[in-house]
Parts: structure tokens; sequence; C-alpha cells
């Protein structure tokens, strides 16, 4: 068979199985996402409120059910709602119990914290907590970039309904043009109400699933303005105004407030990392330390000080605008 024969059919069967992982890969998402509308279409939180789909009775994981009785179950739902993973509650906690292990682990390997023993016990917690500080930055990045994009998405509203178009059909042209994740907050909004629940139930689910103050004003409008009429368009364009106002004096306040941010940074990084070289460099320097009763309480007194001056300083530096 000549050269060019074979790289042909290499290059045809590349682009067939190409075809093929897309087109699987596209039914997959559609499938999913037509799961996540369904199950929040089914669940009515309004009270009084009729469902839309019957309550079907599931069995859960044993993890979600001890997350129930301490009523952790709903908030670790709605974190992983708003950090836009794909992760369940027990999910959650098997990937916390793997990071500990991996903790203990790590602190038995590592010489120069196998010589104490607290290390796994300290090490180990502190690895369980990293899936929900992962968890807390995604979900802030993601309202942060949603925050950022829902100024052009309310004029883009304002400029659809001024053009004639229903408020749904523009939250439809909405979420097809604008970029993850409002256009999927857009999107999965759309699709509860033309699925059947009711718009008010629509929105009150947009506002659980994105907790910003921003949104509240923009569900308050909407719902007004359906109860007692008005230029919805004309108030959806000053609420933009209003939101690109408040952007430009938060970015005024975090540069006056950046070396503040930067100080906070500095004294709550050097301590730990000034202790973890010294174990390393000398194990035997600060040995004597953890061995002696008075040494622990030094130690645990160091830590409960740099966790209360953090939240200080962050309650002073943080300024809500």
């Amino acid at each position: 068979m000549p050269v060019s024969a074979a790289l042909f059919l290499v290059l045809f069967t590349f682009v067939l199985l190409s075809i093929a992982f897309g087109l699987k890969f596209y039914e997959w998402w559609r499938k999913r996402e037509m799961a996540a509308m369904l199950r929040t279409a089914a669940a009515d939180p309004l009270p009084n409120g009729a469902q839309l789909l019957r309550h079907v009775t599931a069995r859960r994981p044993a993890l979600e059910v001890w997350l129930a009785r301490l009523s952790l179950l709903g908030k670790t739902v709605k974190l992983l709602q708003q950090a836009g993973v794909d992760w369940t509650p027990a999910g959650l906690l098997g990937r916390m119990a793997g990071s500990a292990l991996a903790g203990v682990i790590l602190a038995w390997m590592l010489p120069f914290l196998s010589a104490y023993r607290a290390a796994p016990a300290l090490l180990g917690p502190a690895m369980a907590a990293i899936p929900c500080l992962y968890l807390r930055r995604k979900r802030r990045r993601r309202l942060a970039v949603f925050e950022e994009q829902f100024p052009e998405a309310l004029d883009f509203l304002a400029r659809s309904m001024r053009a004639g178009h229903a408020f749904t059909i523009s939250l439809r042209m909405a979420s097809d043009d604008m970029p993850d994740p409002l256009g999927l907050e857009f999107r999965t909004l759309f699709n509860e109400q033309n699925l059947g629940a009711p718009l008010d139930t629509a929105l009150y689910n947009l506002v659980q699933r994105v907790p910003l103050l921003d949104v509240r004003f923009f569900v308050s409008a909407v719902i007004l303005q359906k109860q007692t009429g008005g230029n919805l368009g004309e108030i959806l364009t000053r609420l933009a105004h209003v939101i690109r106002e408040r952007f430009q004096l938060k970015g005024q306040v975090k540069a006056a407030s950046a070396h503040a941010r930067v100080t906070a940074l500095v004294l709550t990084i050097l301590p730990a990392a000034t202790a973890v070289l010294m174990m390393m460099a000398a194990p035997d320097y600060l040995r004597s330390m953890f061995d002696d009763p008075d040494g622990k309480k030094l130690i645990a007194g160091s830590i409960v000080g740099q966790i209360v001056g953090q939240l200080v300083i962050r309650k002073i530096i943080r300024i809500k605008v």
C-alpha cells in the first residue's frame, strides 16, 4: 500500500473517531444539563407552592443522611451549586477524607515532620480542609465573574425588550450570547420557567444559586414589574448604571486597601513559614517545645493568636460597597 493511501486512511479514521467522540460528549453534556434543570424545577422552595414534578423518594448515601441529621446537607449542596461544580455531598466528604489520609501519610513519610508526634494530628485536618477551601475560592471567583458580566447582561435584556421581545425570549437570547457563568445561569432560569415552573420560583432559585445583592435587585424589579406594571427596560438600564458605579467605587476602595492586604498576608505567612523552615533545617531545635507541656500551650496559643489576628485584619480591611 502506498504511503499516501495509508496516511489518508489514518487521517480519515482519526477524523471519524473525533466526530464520534464529540457527538458522545455533546449528548452526555445535554443529558447532564437537562437532569440538572429537572432536579431544580422539581424542587419548589417557595412556601405553599405547587411542585412541577412528583417528589420521588430516593435512597441517599449514608454520608448524605449523616449530613442531613447535622443540618449541613442543605448548606453543602448550596456551596456546590454556587461553586459551579458537579460534585455530590458524599463526593466532597470522600475528597476530604482522602486529603486527610494523604496528610497523615505525608507527616509519617517526611523526616522533618515524623519526628513530631503531633504532626499527623495537625497535618491531617489541615489537608482535609483543602477541598472546602478550593470550593470557597471557586465560588468566590465564579461570583466575581458573574458580577462583572451582569451589567452587560442587563443592558442586553433592556435593548432586547425595547426591540419588542418578551422578557423570557430576551433571557434565552442573553443566555446564548453571554459567556459562562452568566450564560449558564440565565439558561437555567429560562429552562426552568419553560418547563413549567412559575417565574417567581425560577427567579428565587437564581437568587439561591447566585447570592449577590445585584441579583436580588434584579429579581425584585422583575417581580415588582410583573405585579404592578411599568417599563422594565428602563429599570434594568438604571440598575446596570448603578452596578457600574459600584464597581468603580469598589476599585477605588481596593486600591486604597492594597497596602493593608499585603501586610496582612505577610504577617500571616511569615510565622508559619519560619517554623516550617526551622523544622527542616534543625528538627531538634523545636522538638523540646513539642515535648514540654508549657511548650504545647505556647504553640496552641500562637496558632489561636494567628487565627484571631487574621480575622481581625480581614474585618478591618474588608469594606463592603
